[in-house]
Order: C-alpha cells, then structure tokens, then sequence
C-alpha cells in the first residue's frame, strides 16, 4: 500500500527554490506559505490567519525567522494556528534571534556595530533588535522586527498556547535560537530523540 508523504508547511517560506534549512525532514512534502504573492508560495498567507489550510491537516510546521515579525499580542494568535493546522501527533519547530546573546552585546556598547557578515551584507544588533535596514530603507517594511524572545520566553510561550512539551538550544556565536514543541505530551526520551534530529548542535 502507498504511505502518503508527510506533511510539511514552511512558514514565511520566501522565494521559491530556497531551501527551508531545517534537519530531518528530507523526503517530507513542503507546502510553502508566505505573506507575500511574489515569492509563488502554495499558500497565501500570515501566521495569524492560515484560514487557507485545514484543521490537523499538517504533520509538521517550521518557521524561519518570522515569529519576530509579529507584534507581541499577534504571537498567541500565530501560535493557536499552529496548534490548529496540526496532527494530533504534530511538531512546530522555530528558529528566530536570541535576544539575550544580542543584548549581551549591546551592554558592551556595540548597538551598531556589525557582529557578523551574512549574503544580505553586515548585521548588527540594531539590525537583529529591530529588522534588517538595508531591506526597510528598500521600501520592504515586511522585514521589520516587532517582538523577541529568549530561549526561556519562547518555550514558555509555546506551552502556554498549547505545545505539551518543548527542547530548545541557544546560539550565542549565531545569535539565534531554536525551539521545538509538539502538541503531545512525549516522555523525556522521545522529546530527547526529536531535539537530536531537528536541533543544531
């Protein structure tokens, strides 16, 4: 008998072509959506109202750098749509800044000073606190930064909205985190074995 792929929908998924840069997914069916029509994304959409795709229809979703993008009161709203589009059995998987390693540096006086260089050209913590201002300055205030998280945040977060279990891993030389949660309550080893396929060392 034929297996059906498993679901996979890339949030915020950007141009079409570019690679989610999640682990562990590989064979997975991507469903792309994206805010923005121009990037030919399967679904036209935002976080907070996926309306276009169906309730528990989804195995897994994985969220790049876009939670950020939300103001804080919109963040429980994304997440309940989260919940909803799941499986029963479904994971959400998010990577965004890390605030606390990025503030670490602005206590040592380097607001504006750049911190590392990416393909869009040198970033600094203003650029990570508040969105990238190369693209703003560009007319595309769609990169603008509203909220942000520490690792502690953002996995209270998702459990507060409905996520049973969390495992997560900061990055201070990328100053970004990562965070798992899965609407299951899964034991410590089963979370464990999620955490080593899907988290970055």
């Amino acid at each position: 008998m034929h297996s059906e792929k498993m679901k996979l929908l890339n949030v915020g998924c950007g141009p079409l072509g570019r690679a989610h840069g999640f682990a562990g997914f590989e064979g997975w069916q991507e469903v792309r959506l994206d805010i923005d029509p121009a990037v030919r994304p399967d679904v036209v959409g935002t976080m907070t109202d996926m309306s276009a795709v169906a309730t528990g229809s989804i195995d897994a979703i994985v969220s790049s750098h876009n939670i950020e993008h939300l103001y804080p009161h919109e963040v429980p709203v994304a997440l309940a749509e989260f919940v909803r589009v799941l499986k029963d059995d479904g994971m959400v998987l998010i990577t965004c800044p890390d605030l606390q390693s990025v503030c670490a540096r602005v206590a040592q006086g380097e607001l504006a000073s750049p911190l590392y260089d990416s393909p869009a050209g040198p970033i600094a913590a203003l650029d990570i606190l508040y969105g990238h201002r190369p693209a703003m300055a560009a007319g595309n205030l769609y990169m603008a930064h509203r909220c942000g998280f520490t690792r502690k945040l953002l996995a209270d977060t998702l459990q507060a909205c409905g996520f049973l279990r969390t495992a997560g891993v900061a990055r201070p030389p990328a100053f970004d985190l990562w965070m798992l949660g899965t609407k299951k309550s899964l034991s410590d080893d089963a979370v464990r074995a999620l955490a080593q396929k899907h988290l970055p060392v």
